[in-house]
């Protein structure tokens, strides 16, 4: 008999709409307060890009909200990208992506950029329904399920934000909590099993790896690590054997390496 099916993972839809949003404030209110100097930055390990950019790429994710809100819906019946598959269909995307956040950044300044993404936002998301079918860039999603992936996007990108200029940009809770959840979910996707679980608290725990399933006491194979170490792990802003040597992860048991798992996203 094959083995059953693990069932995804629900999200409350209005606590993800408050959590992006409360995200994209804390990111306009740290960005507002930068220099030219500071906005001129690299953003280490991000293609090229400036600060700036980076800066845009942040507006740019709630801009898509926008557009997935306000734009036409797409008919039942086709396929539909779930939150399951999101995280190995955005790869292919990123010379396009560089090239729409150069422009944005280009467009007009940081602030304008980021009053605009608020106010359209903010008008075009309470009237959007949930269950509505948007096209993204990666395909076809349901809006709730799109919103969720903004939180990835936005904890990633105020992460790097924060490593490039030194900035303490807070993270909301409850955007931490999805980013960090629907990672450890596209690991249990890409390695599925349970012979391994995989802790990070206080926000997921998972089950991965084949081989010889664990029922009761403390599993064999074992690793746990922070949010943010687990969300650099899962896009490559550090390596296994960096967060290893740091303590920043620790893994028991033969089926403990995860190293030629990662990143899920690059």
């Amino acid at each position: 008999m094959p083995p059953a099916k693990k069932r995804m993972r629900k999200y409350d839809p209005e606590k993800i709409r408050a959590a992006v949003l409360a995200q994209f404030a804390a990111v306009r209110e740290a960005v507002a307060g930068l220099t030219e100097a500071q906005l001129a930055l690299p953003a280490t390990g991000l293609d090229g890009w400036t600060v700036r950019d980076l800066a845009a790429h942040l507006a740019m994710v709630v801009e898509s909200v926008t557009r997935a809100a306000e734009g036409p819906e797409v008919a039942p019946g086709g396929p539909v990208v779930g939150l399951d598959e999101w995280p190995f269909a955005t790869a292919e995307y990123a010379d396009s992506i560089s090239e729409d956040v150069r422009a944005l950044a280009a467009s007009a300044p940081v602030e304008e950029v980021f009053a605009r993404a608020a106010d359209r936002v903010a008008a075009a998301l309470p009237e959007a329904a949930d269950e509505r079918l948007v096209p993204v860039r990666v395909g076809t999603m349901r809006l709730a399920d799109f919103l969720v992936t903004r939180t990835v996007e936005l904890v990633v990108h105020t992460d790097d934000l924060n490593r490039a200029t030194g900035l303490a940009v807070p993270y909301d809770r409850q955007t931490l909590a999805a980013c960090t959840r629907l990672l450890a979910d596209g690991l249990a996707v890409k390695a599925p099993g349970a012979s391994t679980e995989v802790r990070i608290p206080p926000y997921a725990v998972v089950q991965c790896v084949a081989g010889p399933r664990h029922t009761r006491g403390t599993p064999p194979n074992v690793v746990e690590t922070d949010p943010l170490t687990w969300i650099r792990l899962a896009t490559g802003r550090t390596t296994w054997a960096a967060a290893l040597e740091s303590a920043n992860v620790s893994a028991s048991g033969e089926r403990a390496d995860l190293s030629g798992l990662l990143p899920l996203m690059s």
